[in-house]
Formats: C-alpha cells, sequence, structure tokens
C-alpha cells in the first residue's frame, strides 16, 4: 500500500525540495524542526500565562507567580516525556495499540467514581494526584490515534470493505465517545469523531461508507446539544451574543473587547486590561484573546505561522515516514494538534461555538501540554526513524 499522504497536495512535495541545501539534504532535520516550533510555543505559552495571570494569582495565593510555577513543573515532566518518547522506535505501539486503547477506556470511566474522580463545573473528567489533577481525556486523544493509526495501517488493502475498514474503527470510536460524553466531555468526543472521519477519508474509506453516520450525528446532536440548555446557550451565544451580553455571550464579547483593542501592535506585554476579572479563562482556554489585546494583530500572526509551520514539517513527517504505520501515525498527531488550535482560536474569534479547548502548548494546564509533548516524542520518532532510512 502507497503512503496515504501521497494523497495531499503536489505542493508539500514541491515545498520539501525548495528546502533542500545543494547536498540535496533538509536544512534542518525534521526533529529538530518540530523542537524549534514547540520550544517557541512553549516560551509564548509561558511568557503570556505569566501576563495573564499575575494579578488573579496575587489575588489567590499572594504570589503573582504562582501559576506559572506550577507550569514550569509540567513543563519540565512534559519535555522529559517528549526526549523518552522520541527514543523509543514508534513501531512498538502497533503490537499494544487495543491495549493502550482499553487502559484509556479504563481512565475515563475512572474518573465517574466517586472519591477517585474530581467534580468541578458540574462535570468529572479529572483524578486528583495531590497537588496536581490529572485529565485523561486529554492522553485518551493520543492513545486513539495510535490505536486508529495501528489499525488502518494493518488493513492496507482491505479498508475500502465496510465490514473492515469502517465499521470496526466507528464501533471503537462509538465506546470511546461514550465513555467521555458519560463525564461529561461532548469536545473531546467532537475532536476525536472529527478526526476519525479525516483519517478514514485520507486511508481510502468511501465517503459514502462515512454518509451512513449522518443521520446518527444529527441525532447526536439533538440529544447532546439541542436538548441540554447550557450547550443550547453557547450555540445561540455563539451566533448573536449580544442577545444576552451579560450571561451566555458574556465571554464571547469580553474576548472580541481585547481583541479589537490591541490593534495591529497591542497594548505591549502586560498592559492588557480584559484579563484584571473581565475575561474568564484569560490564562487558560482564552488565552489567545489576552494575546491579541497585548500584542495585537502580530501576536495573533506569529501564533498561526507558528501552527502552520508544525502543521507543515508534521506533514512532511508523514508523508517521508518509512512505512503506513508512520504515515498515520504522524498525519493523526499533526491533525490532532492543528485542529484543536484551530478550534481555540476559531472560539476566541467567535468563528465556533464556546469550547473548553487549550490552545496546544500555549494554554495553562498541565494533562493536555504533557499528552501534547508525548505526541510530539512520537512524532520525533518517526522523523529520526525515517533519516536513518
Amino acid at each position: 500500500m502507497t503512503n496515504p499522504v501521497s494523497r495531499l497536495p503536489q505542493q508539500l512535495g514541491d515545498f520539501r525540495e525548495e528546502s533542500c541545501n545543494d547536498g540535496g539534504r533538509n536544512l534542518l532535520s525534521l526533529d529538530l524542526q518540530l523542537w524549534i516550533e514547540v520550544l517557541l510555543l512553549i516560551i509564548l505559552g509561558v511568557v503570556m500565562i505569566y501576563s495573564a495571570s499575575f494579578v488573579m494569582s496575587f489575588q489567590k495565593t499572594g504570589d503573582t507567580a504562582h501559576y506559572v510555577k506550577r507550569q514550569l513543573v509540567w513543563i519540565i515532566l512534559g519535555l522529559s516525556g517528549m526526549i523518552v518518547i522520541s527514543r523509543i522506535d514508534y513501531r512498538i505501539y502497533e503490537s499494544h495499540a487495543r491495549w493502550i486503547l482499553l487502559a484509556a477506556v479504563a481512565a475515563l470511566l475512572l474518573v465517574l467514581i466517586p472519591g477517585i474522580g474530581v467534580k468541578l463545573n458540574n462535570a468529572r473528567r479529572w483524578v486528583s494526584l495531590g497537588y496536581f489533577n490529572l485529565q485523561p481525556a486529554e492522553f485518551a486523544k493520543v492513545a486513539w490515534i495510535i490505536f486508529l493509526s495501528s489499525s488502518l495501517a494493518a488493513k492496507q488493502e482491505r479498508i475500502k470493505k465496510i465490514t473492515v475498514g469502517f465499521l470496526p474503527p466507528m464501533i471503537w470510536c462509538g465506546i470511546l465517545a461514550v465513555a467521555l460524553l458519560l463525564e461529561p466531555d461532548f469536545g473531546t468526543a467532537f475532536i476525536i469523531s472529527l478526526l476519525t472521519a479525516l483519517m478514514l477519508t485520507v486511508a481510502g474509506v468511501p465517503i459514502r461508507h462515512l454518509l451512513i453516520l449522518a443521520p446518527i450525528g444529527v441525532a447526536g446532536l439533538y440529544h447532546f446539544v439541542y436538548l441540554v440548555p447550557y450547550r443550547w446557550e453557547r450555540i445561540t451565544a455563539f451566533m448573536n451574543p449580544w442577545t444576552d451580553p451579560l450571561d451566555s455571550g458574556y465571554q464571547l464579547i469580553q474576548a472580541w473587547i481585547a481583541v479589537g483593542s490591541g490593534g495591529i501592535w497591542g497594548k505591549g506585554l502586560g498592559a492588557g486590561h480584559q484579563k484584571l476579572f473581565y475575561l474568564p479563562e484569560s490564562f487558560t482556554d482564552f488565552i489567545m484573546a489576552v494575546i491579541g489585546e497585548e500584542m495585537g494583530f502580530v501576536g495573533i500572526l506569529a501564533i498561526c505561522l507558528l501552527f502552520f509551520f508544525l502543521f507543515w514539517t508534521g506533514l512532511k513527517i508523514s508523508q517521508e515516514a518509512p512505512d503506513t504505520l508512520g504515515a498515520f501515525l504522524a498525519l493523526g498527531i499533526t491533525m490532532l494538534l492543528c485542529l484543536q488550535a484551530l478550534l481555540n482560536m476559531g472560539v476566541v474569534l467567535g468563528l465556533a461555538p464556546t469550547k473548553g479547548l487549550p490552545l496546544p502548548f500555549i494554554s495553562y494546564g498541565g494533562s493536555a501540554f504533557t499528552a501534547n509533548c508525548l505526541a510530539i516524542g512520537i512524532l520525533m520518532s518517526i522523523a529520526r526513524t525515517t533519516e536513518r532510512h
């Protein structure tokens, strides 16, 4: 079976040729490119977490750097995990993919047990580890990519058979989605479902098979969105936040004020006003709004460019992978990180309904950061294996 990512635009190959020196080798190895891109995102994240949180941090703890210090602990753990994972041959996951997924599902169900799972904002999504809370759903995303990639790589030419290439992945996706919706975590269930549809399409599963799920998807949206008042409020607030500016539309309006007041160059680091208890989640899910206010359009553009380069590097790794498993893993990880970034920025700018999705490597939060680092470690492993070939 040919590399499924070869179906992507030919421009990717043209870009790769243009990025080579006279000796025909890349100026920077792919794993080094990843390091640079991820480290730049992390550095920007640390700076903006401090800028967005120091006032709230001082009010709650008496220490302006409280949240930054906690994030630095996760950065050390995450980068350490990334280095270790990058040195493990990614092909080892193929024989353990099902067990990895079952462990992820078990962890998702574990949070539902009183005394183990931590309930915050009417949801049980965390397991208490004393000083920190761990969110299994973030690691379940990576586990699902490993399982789905292994499954698609193993089926190869049989991928177009509905009973082989379509139904088994969708059944497992449904099991994972149900476990997430029990918490409830609709956002992660949506991300995993969307990612599955995209990967199946790239793998060669006929579109007509995916269309079979359209009625189920409509019924699911009706049940889990329209019939759930707070989720439907988010939809109506997304369409017109001014109908309820002090409640359901409040957060989006404050984000717009932050981004709009930043102009081209921004007000300067630390000079933003919306983070002063006007904008909820200012250093977590809505940190992009603070970036827009303090660094302006230039700051937002810089973040977008970094994620674009990350996307481009991930696609190159996928296209050059030595086997189908590596191609699917690299593609899935790249799409996961960039989809989350795209949706997060869409929410902040009012282009998507409000949902708790962090901005990868920039938003405050340990579970998401660590899981993303582990995913990048796998991507680096594929890049290094490719270069050895």
